[in-house]
């Protein structure tokens, strides 16, 4: 069996609820683990908010859509540059942000951000 990796291992441990790791709403968290695109990236919740990454550690990406509050959930562009939706359920909310996914995006790789390879390192 191949071990998990450390995306992988965050969602599990978020949706088991374990103590160790950050949890967020358990509902939007279900419904963000249903998208496949979704579950590729690095979730953190915080703040009321459950934010996507392309990295697994800080600094983060922060340049992916995001989902705020519970239900209702709004979604909002990276760093709250922009409104996408509001009054949206879990399951809406997961939706939407996988719609404003970049084409390029997930699955995310274990390391800071920027990547290793960028032109900016």
């Amino acid at each position: 069996m191949a071990e998990e990796t450390t995306v992988e291992k965050t969602w599990r441990l978020m949706l088991e609820g374990d103590p160790t790791v950050r949890r967020g709403d358990p509902a939007v968290m279900e419904a963000a683990y249903a998208e496949p695109r979704l579950r590729v990236l690095f979730p953190f919740p915080s703040h009321g908010c459950l934010t996507f990454h392309r990295n697994s550690q800080f600094p983060w990406s922060n340049d992916l859509p995001f989902i705020a509050g519970s239900s209702p959930c709004s979604v909002y562009g990276s760093q709250y540059s922009s409104v996408l939706g509001e009054g949206l359920t879990p399951e809406e909310a997961a939706a939407l942000v996988v719609a404003n996914l970049p084409p390029d995006c997930g699955p995310a790789y274990d390391g800071p951000w920027p990547p290793p390879d960028s032109p900016t390192n």
